[in-house]
């Protein structure tokens, strides 16, 4: 499907919105894979008209949008019914429960328990993907045993290739680290997150034809770029500036430093 015509991000100069005037927004970040989480629960529901997206940009956050909007000012947040909610998981539930749409998790108990299993556990894979991005080596044994875990669950069910067998919240919460870690795994540990797992690959293969997911994809380039300056040559800077510091004199030190940035 064509893509969503999707407004500008939000900048510092950016006047708000007409605030709590009955229309329902999801605040996101376009590259921010939380807010992706609620962005693709707003898609797959069919909500287009009536969710209106609202990018913020996070390097240069408008000051009204945690003054008038969300304290917490991070994103997703939603604006609805003269109240902002905000934490992506439970906004994917919220957007479940107080909208028309499909629904997101199956009625099956067994899997409703599996999904809640695994939607606590997505915490510590989100841990071990950040951890990898910020390791120099190869794949990490924390990482490598996430993603184990993942192509083990993607398994359970035979009705479907995703985590509850049909597309669910489940899928949702995942989807958006899944991605990144494989873009990570290919262009920087020049490994592939799919090899030697045919659930995962089986799931990365079908969810790519899900447009209410595709709809919030960025190009893989804009993405890794992202990841090698926030995690690749920042986290390098750090750990070379700590080693001289505890080493060297001040002198050295902002030769060193001053070599390092140029």
């Amino acid at each position: 499907s064509p893509k969503e015509n999707l407004p500008p991000s939000l900048t510092s100069t950016s006047e708000p919105p007409p605030l709590f005037d009955g229309t329902t927004r999801l605040y996101v970040a376009y590259h921010c894979p939380y807010a992706q989480r609620a962005w693709i629960a707003r898609n797959y529901k069919g909500l287009q008209d009536k969710i209106k997206i609202i990018g913020i940009d996070l390097a240069d956050r408008p000051a009204w949008y945690k003054e008038k909007v969300y304290p917490q000012n991070k994103v997703p947040s939603l604006e609805h019914n003269n109240e902002v909610k905000g934490e992506s998981l439970d906004l994917v539930k919220y957007i479940d429960s107080n909208f028309d749409g499909p629904a997101l998790l199956p009625d099956d108990s067994a899997k409703k328990q599996f999904a809640e299993e695994l939607l606590a556990f997505s915490d510590g894979f989100n841990s071990a993907f950040f951890s990898c991005l910020r390791s120099k080596g190869d794949v990490s044994d924390e990482a490598a045993a996430a993603v184990d875990k993942i192509e083990a669950a993607l398994g359970k069910f035979s009705d479907g290739p995703f985590f509850l067998g049909q597309f669910s919240l489940v899928d949702m919460a995942y989807v958006p680290f899944i991605e990144r870690f494989q873009i990570f795994y290919s262009g920087i540990k020049k490994d592939d997150l799919a090899k030697g797992r045919p659930n995962l690959h089986k799931f990365i293969e079908e969810v790519n034809k899900v447009d209410a997911y595709t709809q919030t994809k960025l190009d893989p380039q804009f993405l890794l770029d992202q990841m090698k300056e926030k995690f690749g040559v920042r986290y390098f800077l750090v750990s070379r500036c700590r080693f001289v510091l505890f080493s060297n004199p001040d002198k050295s030190l902002h030769a060193i430093l001053t070599f390092q940035i140029a």
